[in-house]
């Protein structure tokens, strides 16, 4: 979660030193790189059940991956990193939402009560306190393009649950991986380009081998050892040190909405996933 939340602020450092479709492109590719000498064998040894699952792996690349990513560097530029991180906390929220219309899950109320609650609390800090404003003036570009992105990464994971396999799952994050690269290639191109410098390389490192690699393996290494209803919660910690390394390292500041509005999101979360996960 520290990874993660820190790539909110990283991604947010990014805004204005590197184009979004730069910073995507060159963080699947170094990734790719960086995990083909490792993950080739199981690759090979697992070619046959590849092949049959390899139209998945396009599509879980597309969504989590290139657009995701891409997304996020694009909100960056409009809103905070503070801001970024709690809205993506909605994401275990959408993901339910979309599990039931896609699959045709059924929850009990309370799991919509939470998802609710979730919501007030992300208009509550995309508003500055003031959720009717809403109304009036709707979500800046920024929170709109996150919402986005958010929505993007929960038909990810939805999809990505439906869609298990028997392909260990470092070669899936490699396949995607690779999927991403490719796809980027175009968009990196075409995009006025700065270039990878000394002000930009430190991002694109980070996001290659911390926020691509380290925690997503780090993820499945607990989820493996607590079971996914436990690991689930502490995606609700994203936010919160999204929030604190935005105040200690870009010197963003903390509005009185933000506490009372992250706590809402964060509650109603952790409500909906009490009574749809399963006890480990």
């Amino acid at each position: 979660m520290l990874l993660w939340g820190g790539n909110a602020v990283v991604t947010k450092a990014s805004a204005g030193v590197i184009g979004a479709a730069e910073v995507a492109f060159w963080r699947w590719f170094i990734a790719t790189l960086l995990l083909a000498p490792f993950v080739a064998p199981a690759l090979l040894q697992h070619w046959a059940e590849v092949r049959g699952i390899l139209g998945r792996q396009i599509v879980l690349g597309l969504l989590g991956s290139a657009l995701f990513p891409t997304l996020m560097y694009v909100a960056a530029a409009h809103t905070s990193a503070i801001n970024m991180g709690v809205i993506q906390a909605l994401m275990p929220v959408m993901a339910l939402g979309l599990a039931m219309v896609l699959f045709g899950q059924r929850f009990l109320p309370v799991v919509w009560l939470g998802a609710l609650v979730s919501l007030v609390g992300v208009a509550v800090v995309v508003t500055g306190g003031n959720p009717f404003r809403l109304s009036k003036h709707g979500l800046n570009p920024g929170d709109a393009t996150m919402l986005a992105a958010t929505a993007c990464f929960a038909l990810y994971t939805t999809l990505m649950r439906k869609w298990r396999s028997a392909v260990p799952e470092t070669v899936c994050l490699f396949l995607q991986a690779l999927v991403a690269s490719v796809v980027l290639v175009v968009p990196c191109l075409l995009a006025p380009g700065h270039g990878i410098d000394q002000r930009n390389l430190p991002i694109v490192l980070y996001a290659a081998g911390l926020a691509s690699i380290a925690a997503p393996l780090l993820w499945m290494a607990g989820v493996a050892r607590i079971g996914p209803a436990r690991a689930a919660n502490f995606f609700n910690g994203v936010p919160i040190v999204a929030a604190t390394l935005a105040v200690l390292f870009l010197g963003e500041r903390m509005t009185a909405a933000m506490l009372p509005g992250a706590a809402l999101v964060i509650g109603g979360v952790m409500l909906a996933e009490h009574f749809t996960a399963p006890r480990d």
